[in-house]
Order: C-alpha cells, then structure tokens, then sequence
C-alpha cells in the first residue's frame, strides 16, 4: 500500500493506541517479536500523527522501529519527534501516602518506569519544537486547582506526560500542534486530586492561546491529544473541556463523536483534533480501534491551510 504525495490538504491525527509496556524495552521487544495490528494508521495514512500512550527510550530506538514496521507497508515518516515525558519520573516525595517513595503513584506522572507512556510525533513533514511548557509547577498554572496541602505542593508538574507546541512545515504553510496527553480523572479518592488537575491540563492551551503562560503561536493552530475528558459525560469535571471546544481560537469538526468504548462506562470522547478557525476542514473521522492496541479509535481530520 502506498500514499501519494500532496500538498493539500494535510491529514492529522492522534491516536491514544496502546505502545506502553510495564518495563523499559519491553515495547521494543514485542515490536521486533510479533507486530501490532496498525490497521487505524495503515487505513487513514495520516501525515502527522501524534501517539499519546507510547513508551520513550533516549534514543526514540521503539519508536524508530515503529516507524520501520510501518515503512514496510510503504507508509513512511522520515521526522520523529519525542522528549522525555513526565511520566515515571521521580519526586523523591510519597505523593500516595502509601507509606513508600518510588512508586508510579509517586512519580511527576503515572508510570512504572521513566518514560512509560509517554507522546510522540511522526510527521512526513519537519518538526521542531516551538515551546515545552512540561516542567511548569501545577501550583504554577493559571486558576490552579491544586489544593493547599497536596503532598508534592511545591514540586508536582502540571503535565502527567507533556505539554508540546510542535511547529510542523507543512507544504500549505507552518501549522504548530498544541500536544497533551491528560491524567484520567478517576483513580483517587474524594479530594479529586486527578479531577482538578486533569481539569488544569486541558485548560493550560487555553491559557497560552490567551497570552497568560509563554507566548502565543504565530501560526494557525491544532489542539490535539488525549484530553481524557468528556464534555458531558463520565467523572471528571467536563466544564474544562466545554471550555477548549468552545474556544474562540478553536473550531469543533466533530461535536459528539466517541473515540473510545470502554466496557465500564460506555462510549466516550476523550481524544481531540480542534482546528484554530483559520483552517478548512474537508474530512474527519475516526477509526475502529485496533485487536491488538486497546479500545480507543484513530482520530483524523483534513485540513487546508490558508
């Protein structure tokens, strides 16, 4: 299978498929061992995707080999992109109160292992790194819903993963991706730690669309990622998310449209492409999930820039 070269429009995606593993090189491992089903990829053929749960190793060596199994069906990505997400990484704090330091609740962001779960990019186009708003203080943020007595107050980042403004050269013109892969709102207690600062990251695009953290973007834009968030439905506290698709930077291209099913709660939609007003839309969708890599779907849209 084969994808022509074009200029317009361009296709992009996010997909919350699951490339995470309990351990470091493992994901590599069962990549050279016995492939994924990548029928979402293969059958939309993006030409920028964004993986929001996908392990990072320093040498980006997965995600390469990812990049390879995909060649190999003659879908290529010669431009990778990926930092070192928040995820696993240390505090040296016991965020939990389990009563031990060192574990994946104890970590900047969730995870087993420094990098599990990370994002990344693969673009048929040049990527670079426009601003990182990763290692911004949660108490930092704009209209912080941290409490006062967080165990990790003065330490804990507001990214479970990252916070990326991705700058990509696209033959219609630059176009800079807003990135983010939010914590899920559930998993904690009735303090609602995950609640609010689930909350927090899906709101901290909207504070730097509106000028109150880093500079805004020169270029049109896309918020795109794993919100983890309904607007209507499910835990969490979904106002955040009316708040991003109701932004006046941002257009919908498909209001109500689920992403994912799980078997404890019934479809949602937690994954979003949100174009700024600037661009045409001209396709959307989203994918049936793959056997191999959890319940979420591939989301796409078409877009023509001005």
């Amino acid at each position: 299978m084969a994808w022509a070269a074009c200029a317009d429009p361009v296709r992009l995606a996010t997909w919350h498929g699951d490339f995470s593993r309990k351990g470091p090189g493992l994901l590599l491992a069962d990549l050279e061992k016995a492939p994924p089903d990548l029928g979402p990829i293969l059958a939309t053929g993006p030409d920028i995707l964004l993986l929001t749960d996908v392990d990072y190793d320093a040498g980006l060596v997965a995600l390469g080999k990812l990049r390879d199994l995909l060649a190999d069906q003659g879908l290529r990505y010669p431009h990778l992109f990926a930092l070192r997400p928040n995820t696993g990484m240390a505090t040296g704090l016991d965020i939990d109160g389990d009563g031990y330091r060192g574990g994946p609740r104890d970590a900047q962001g969730f995870g087993w292992f420094a990098g599990q779960g990370g994002m990344a990019l693969l673009s048929r186009y040049p990527v670079e790194l426009g601003a990182d708003h990763s290692a911004l203080l949660w108490k930092d943020a704009p209209d912080s819903a941290i409490a006062a007595d967080d165990p990790a107050h003065d330490v804990q980042r507001l990214s479970t993963s990252a916070h990326w403004a991705l700058r990509v050269a696209t033959p219609g013109g630059s176009l800079t991706l807003l990135t983010l892969a939010a914590t899920p709102p559930v998993f904690d207690g009735p303090e609602d730690r995950n609640g609010r600062r689930n909350r927090d990251e899906v709101l901290l695009w909207t504070h730097v669309l509106e000028g109150k953290v880093g500079a805004v973007p020169d270029t049109p834009v896309a918020l795109i990622g794993n919100l983890n968030l309904d607007p209507s439905r499910g835990n969490g506290l979904q106002e955040a998310a009316r708040q991003v698709l109701e932004h006046a930077r941002l257009q919908d291209p498909m209001p109500g449209v689920d992403t994912v099913t799980w078997d404890s709660t019934g479809p949602m939609r937690v994954s979003y492409v949100l174009p700024d007003r600037a661009l045409s839309v001209t396709g959307r969708g989203v994918t049936p999930p793959s056997p191999d890599l959890g319940p979420h779907g591939l989301v796409w849209v078409d877009l023509t820039l001005p």
